[in-house]
């Protein structure tokens, strides 16, 4: 008897999969993709405790421990390593307050449009920088913002006329607006593609909330502060903590097409750091060190900002 219900669970098992085995096939190749593209990477992680030698490969390089990452920081690359990780904390920090925020915005007021044509247009149109290729956006800022003897972009100019910046500065070139411009581009690329989430919570909102807080004379403002907000704040809560983990994972495609030698002092990040080092340095071991001290410091974050969401909260990833 126990045998036969055995072969019974066996054959609805069997049945299962085969009703649905598109979707097996699917996940079978997601969980492909990450073994090969995210977990077997890891073992590189080996690089960063030893003497990298291209000639005898990872496993024949001489162990060194962990003398890698103190060379990163207190040894002769301390200065630029410590640079670098301010930078990143303070671009990072930058993106939590004006980037966190600024699709929250967008997908409540793109909930109040009631034209469906013009909502779909507008949203399109916000979410096509997305899809735009790091180089090409870089292209169109520079293009804006580039001055010369011969030409200056039409952003630039207008910040002269308007007397943001002075006459003779050159944006590309100076320090102190490196950061604004990283900020503001990665607004206009990313805002709108971010806010696809949650314009979808602020849509299953029920409508009887909203009724019911009309009834009792409440503005537009109240609904967002009484009704939209509280009802969307376990996806903001949970968004802000995938936020926090990704927070020094700044890109370098962006800094290396924007930065040059006369930004590095505000434009020079981890990301960027660990490319000098590990590619057009060829030191590839303190590359490495330095990754994965950014990649272990995101972890922390994440794990604390889990840990405080829950408190606070009762929302969390786990």
């Amino acid at each position: 008897m126990e045998g036969f219900r055995e072969r019974q669970e066996v054959g609805v098992v069997l049945r299962k999969l085969k009703q649905d085995y598109v979707l097996y096939i699917f996940i079978g190749i997601l969980i492909l993709w990450y073994i090969i593209f995210q977990y077997l990477p890891m073992g590189g992680l080996l690089l960063a405790f030893k003497d990298y030698d291209p000639s005898k490969g990872i496993m024949g390089s001489d162990f060194i421990g962990a003398s890698k990452f103190y060379d990163l920081m207190f040894g002769n690359y301390g200065s630029q390593f410590w640079r670098a990780f301010r930078n990143t904390f303070q671009i990072s920090i930058y993106n939590l307050v004006f980037g966190f925020p600024f699709p929250i915005i967008l997908a409540i007021l793109f909930s109040e449009i009631g034209n469906n044509i013009y909502r779909k247009i507008v949203q399109t149109a916000s979410y096509l920088p997305h899809f735009i290729s790091e180089v090409t956006i870089t292209g169109l800022v520079i293009f804006l913002v580039y001055k010369s003897t011969t030409s200056t972009g039409v952003i630039a100019n207008l910040l002269y006329v308007l007397k943001v910046i002075p006459k003779d500065v050159k944006i590309l070139d100076s320090p102190e607006y490196f950061k604004p411009l990283y900020i503001i581009t990665g607004l206009w690329k990313e805002s709108g593609y971010s806010s696809i989430v949650y314009f979808a919570a602020v849509m299953g909102v029920s409508p009887v909330m909203y009724e019911a807080l009309k009834v009792d004379g409440g503005s537009k403002l109240q609904e967002v502060r009484y009704v939209t907000l509280p009802s969307i704040a376990p996806m903001i809560t949970v968004m802000l903590i995938m936020k926090i983990g990704r927070m020094l994972n700044v890109g370098y495609e962006r800094i290396i097409l924007l930065y040059n030698t006369k930004t590095y002092e505000t434009a020079d990040v981890i990301s960027s750091f660990v490319y000098r080092m590990g590619v057009e340095n060829g030191n590839t071991s303190l590359g490495t060190a330095s990754g994965m001290f950014n990649a272990v410091l995101g972890f922390v974050l994440v794990i604390g900002a889990n840990f405080i969401g829950r408190k606070v909260s009762n929302t969390s990833l786990w």
